[in-house]
């Protein structure tokens, strides 16, 4: 589930689609050729930016220098600041990311709690994407395509649910028709009822919590109290809405 480290390399999100629909196949959106190149370029430059002087010390006139991209093609195309950040946050849904596949829920759940831990501990890599999260505090543009950023990423985590259903360590859900046993019940419908992207956040929420609110280390021992922690509530139901079935995933923010 992580940000930054998609952030240097592929490419567009947020579409504002809600999670009830399918995800889209990884990397579908992406355009080709001069275009693509050129935003692969501007968005590097963004990033950079934010890494070395923040969202209010970034400019166009910074962008232009570091992308090669003039500044009057800059202005025509992404307005100002805040259309370069939002867009920059934008490409980085177009990547192939997919949530785990251990064999378990439990292990799939370890699997994304360490990849927020890597991504935002990792030197290598999380200076990019803690720029991105601080420059959603400041720009309602940028706040507005993180937001359908991660709404991606829970909607692609639908199928790590799906799997959990079918090899019988989810609670059916209270919809669910009893005659069809879960490990027959089709990928479009083992999930019915169950919210992935609350069971999803669960993992992330106490992570993301300690690293921009409070500000305090996290590490594998957090990582995996945070998964312990939704593993009981998701044995226990916790994400389970009796009378929604097919709740979006998207729909509690």
């Amino acid at each position: 589930m992580q940000l930054e480290s998609q952030l240097p390399e592929q490419t567009v999100p947020g579409n504002g689609r809600e999670c009830g629909g399918p995800a889209p196949t990884p990397g579908t959106r992406r355009p080709g050729g001069r275009t693509a190149r050129t935003r692969a370029a501007v968005r590097d430059a963004v990033l950079a930016g934010l890494t070395e002087h923040g969202y209010p010390g970034l400019t166009v006139e910074y962008v232009a220098a570091h992308s090669g991209v003039h500044k009057t093609t800059l202005y025509r195309r992404w307005k100002d600041v805040e259309g370069l950040v939002a867009d920059a946050l934008d490409l980085a849904g177009e990547d192939s990311w997919i949530p785990p596949d251990t064999g378990s829920l439990e292990g799939d759940l370890r699997a994304l709690a360490q990849e927020v831990v890597t991504s935002f501990t990792d030197p290598a890599v999380a200076a990019s994407g803690s720029a991105m999260i601080a420059a959603a505090f400041q720009s309602e543009r940028a706040a507005e395509a993180l937001r359908d950023y991660y709404i991606e990423r829970f909607a692609r985590c639908e199928a790590l649910v799906e799997r959990a259903v079918r090899r019988g360590e989810l609670p059916a859900p209270p919809d669910a028709a009893p005659e069809i046993p879960a490990d027959a019940a089709s990928d479009a419908t083992a999930h019915r009822g169950i919210d992935a992207g609350a069971l999803v956040r669960s993992v992330s929420a106490p992570l993301f919590f300690r690293l921009f609110i409070t500000r305090e280390p996290v590490d594998g021992t957090v990582a995996e109290q945070a998964v312990a922690a939704t593993l009981a509530a998701a044995h226990a139901g916790a994400f389970t809405a009796a009378g929604k079935a097919g709740a979006s995933p998207g729909a509690a923010r």
